[in-house]
């Protein structure tokens, strides 16, 4: 076949057969467990997850209720429910010099996405844009633009549910962290990490009353843009809207 489209083509040259060797197999030092924090930041602890009082809900209930919602109420979502869906989407277990164990599956234990939230009614959090730091249980502030949601919801292509939403997770990927190990095949594994992490977040808002909607709809230069990422090495994949459950 010679005339593969784009598609085509990335399913064809990310086969082993295409593969030059890794950075890894040539012996470079391998990139940070996740995106440094600038020097000076001051982060805003989370609650610890075993501090957590979260109802039971057995696991066959919560993939029976799960379901895309796009409809919320007015309730704030607590610090501790924050805490909580983090933690099932990206909580780090251990952490050892070449790699952080966490609740959710990666490619060689290589976990290269970054968790961006854009807050809107949680408690005790100013609305703004934040990064999850997994390696502490904190978050980092990056901006408190008032019309931060406005331009979110205008780079997913005006889905106005962006707007009432409690706080909407943005995944985006290191790339390095990936392709470091994986080479060129590492862009295979950052899409199945992304759907690890947003099933976790589906079945585990379930039992806090949470309704969820993931969005792989959005304008990828406005949205990367707006997270001021560059595009090449680190770019959003994956977003999902989080709210107390609304009338469908």
């Amino acid at each position: 076949m010679t005339d593969l489209k784009i598609g085509q083509e990335f399913m064809k040259f990310t086969q082993y057969e295409f593969l030059e060797g890794s950075d890894q197999f040539l012996g470079l030092p391998q990139p940070p467990l996740e995106v440094p924090c600038p020097e000076g930041s001051i982060l805003i602890k989370l609650p610890e997850p075993g501090e957590l009082a979260i109802p039971t809900l057995e696991l066959g209930e919560a993939i029976a209720r799960r379901s895309s919602r796009r409809s919320y109420s007015d309730e704030e979502v607590s610090q501790g429910e924050l805490s909580w869906l983090l933690w099932c989407t990206q909580g780090v277990r251990e952490i050892f010099a070449e790699a952080t164990i966490r609740n959710v599956p990666s490619a060689g234990a290589r976990h290269p996405l970054e968790t961006y939230l854009s807050i809107h009614n949680v408690s005790g959090i100013e609305k703004g844009l934040y990064r999850y730091i997994a390696t502490r249980h904190s978050l980092l502030e990056i901006t408190k633009d008032p019309a931060f949601d406005f331009k979110l919801a205008k780079a997913c292509l005006g889905q106005k549910f962006v707007l009432s939403s409690a706080v909407t997770f943005i995944w985006t990927v290191d790339m390095y962290r990936s392709t470091w190990r994986y080479g060129q095949r590492g862009y295979r594994y950052i899409f199945l990490d992304a759907g690890h992490a947003c099933q976790n977040l589906y079945l585990s808002a379930e039992s806090v009353n949470c309704g969820v909607c993931a969005i792989a709809a959005f304008h990828d230069r406005s949205l990367t843009e707006l997270l001021q990422l560059d595009g090449f090495e680190r770019f959003p994949i994956y977003l999902a809207c989080v709210g107390k459950r609304g009338e469908k």
